[in-house]
């Protein structure tokens, strides 16, 4: 009966997602809605997704796992994250939102990076591109496993039923719904995460007696637990803290900007996005707190993993809860899991349809691109699924070098694009594809015995230098001694790039390609 309870809320879910998937549909008419929404995203849903798309299930299960078993010392790459992604929405947001309709109208970042520098061979687009479709096609795979592990820890049934089950849902909804599919879905499911980190903790902070028992039932377990520093390295600390550099080149949340209304919106979005951010942390700090205090009272009950301690979210919510709302509470984790596949889905096929085929020279009309993208949403899961039937697959292991890859060979890209006008295509080109390359040699050198999923959350066992630190470096030199040693760009993107400051005061921007091609 239990099991039934739980089946029955996980149904409602899945129906809920594909409900609003349909709804997306209806609303999704050509290419550019497809891929970015049509640029008309509300603040309040671009701020959930991001923040929904970003997370994942470490949010749940691998930060409160992390906390539980050493302290506060692993809160730093959540202050890191924290700082990251509030900069990335005050910084970036709203120039990139400008930007990249002025500069052609750009749908995705790699036509954005092509289009700002006047890149006449497409090597940006193309490059760009294939970085994307490639990371991103292990990362996809790798969030449908750890969906087809979930269903079966969770409820005993087989890994590859889960694994089509959750695959297939998430892209049912974003097969059909697009970007809006997957940016609608985020909001339920960020909410969901939200309300979950809130519920979970409070309830069984009073269940061990309130707070001031929880405390001092943590103080009996680990007197230590609430220091930053004990047990941990300076250069551990170092590189969990640069994890909040990876935000400026992540593609699938910087598309929220590029989607917004208008630059005006992104203050909106950034009040949303960091209250939801922040709330949500200091959920799973107090996961992590109620569960030490909870199993410390009841030592007849044993934390289901006790090895990483990442069961402790799923522990309490089916320990305190009627299993009806305990099958709520855990499609909290798969709404992070599913919000992330669906979003790293859309660029995924958004940069194979408009920047590979489109960087070869094939054009497309909008309706090409419209059913090009939902032909490239199939193909990429299909790909991503095979590549996830093994439990043990070893793509898992690139899911932290994506995060860091896309950080160093994007991120810096970005903030000179944003905040330079000298820019050149050829420095950007330099030092894309040398932050890719250190950030991956440098990962695979100095990180083989790193676990794939939980890479940070190793970090204070060793001197491991996250690669993200020297992969960003890397890109941000070369990218500006290369810039400075060739042709500085051409008048029309200096022209562009005052029209973008110009901009950011009435939040109108000008597609100066259109009025071209309208003119002529």
């Amino acid at each position: 009966m239990e099991l039934a309870f739980k089946l029955v809320a996980l149904a409602v879910y899945f129906g809920a997602m594909i409900g609003i998937g349909l709804y997306a549909f209806r609303k999704t008419k050509g290419g550019e809605d497809y891929m970015l929404g049509g640029r008309q995203l509300h603040p309040f849903v671009a701020a959930l997704s991001a923040g929904a798309s970003d997370m994942s299930g470490w949010l749940l299960m691998g930060l409160p796992g992390a906390l539980y078993m050493s302290g506060m010392v692993e809160a730093w790459i959540a202050i890191g994250l924290t700082v990251g992604a509030g900069l990335n929405w005050i910084f970036v947001a709203p120039r990139l939102r400008q930007y990249t309709q002025i500069a052609g109208n750009a749908i995705t970042v790699p036509s954005y990076f092509g289009n700002r520098l006047h890149d006449r061979t497409n090597i940006l687009r193309i490059a760009a591109g294939l970085i994307i479709l490639v990371f991103f096609t292990f990362y996809v795979s790798s969030g449908m496993v750890a969906g087809g592990v979930f269903f079966q820890s969770m409820f005993g049934g087989p890994y590859l039923t889960g694994l089509l089950l959750v695959g297939g849902v998430t892209i049912l909804y974003t097969l059909f719904g697009g970007f809006l599919g997957a940016s609608y879905t985020d909001v339920v499911q960020g909410l969901i995460m939200l309300v979950s980190l809130i519920i979970v903790p409070v309830t069984a902070m009073f269940v061990v007696g309130g707070p001031t028992a929880m405390f001092a039932s943590v103080r009996e377990v680990d007197p230590s637990f609430g220091s930053l520093v004990s047990g941990g390295t300076w250069v551990g600390i170092l590189s969990a803290v640069a994890w909040g550099l990876g935000y400026f080149g992540q593609p699938h949340i910087i598309v929220r900007f590029m989607a917004l209304r208008s630059s005006r919106d992104a203050k909106y979005g950034t009040i949303v996005g960091m209250s939801w951010m922040i709330l949500c942390v200091t959920g799973a700090v107090f996961t992590a707190m109620a569960g030490l205090a909870y199993f410390q009272q009841n030592r007849d009950v044993q934390i289901t993993d006790a090895t990483n301690g990442e069961s402790v979210f799923l522990d309490l919510a089916q320990i305190l809860f009627h299993p009806l709302i305990a099958g709520v509470l855990l499609a909290a984790v798969l709404a992070a899991i599913m919000s992330t596949i669906s979003s790293q889905l859309i660029v995924t096929t958004s940069a194979l349809v408009e920047d590979i085929v489109g960087g070869v020279g094939v054009k497309l009309g909008d309706g090409a691109k419209l059913w090009g993208g939902r032909v490239g949403v199939l193909v990429v899961s299909v790909i991503a699924v095979i590549l996830a039937l093994d439990p043990g697959s070893s793509v898992l292991a690139l899911v932290a070098f994506a995060w860091a890859g896309f950080g160093a060979a994007f991120g810096p890209i970005v903030l000179l694009s944003l905040f330079w006008r000298r820019l050149t295509m050829a420095g950007a080109a330099v030092g894309m594809v040398a932050g890719a390359v250190v950030a991956f040699v440098w990962g695979q050198s100095w990180g083989a015995e790193k676990q794939p999923l939980d890479v940070t959350l190793g970090l204070f066992g060793g001197e491991h230098l996250y690669e993200i630190i020297p992969g960003f470096a890397i890109c941000l030199v070369l990218a500006v001694v290369v810039s400075l040693i060739t042709p500085q760009p051409p008048a029309k993107a200096m022209e562009e790039y005052d029209d973008m400051l110009d901009s950011l005061a009435t939040g109108v921007a000008r597609d100066r390609s259109a009025e071209a091609t309208t003119a002529s």
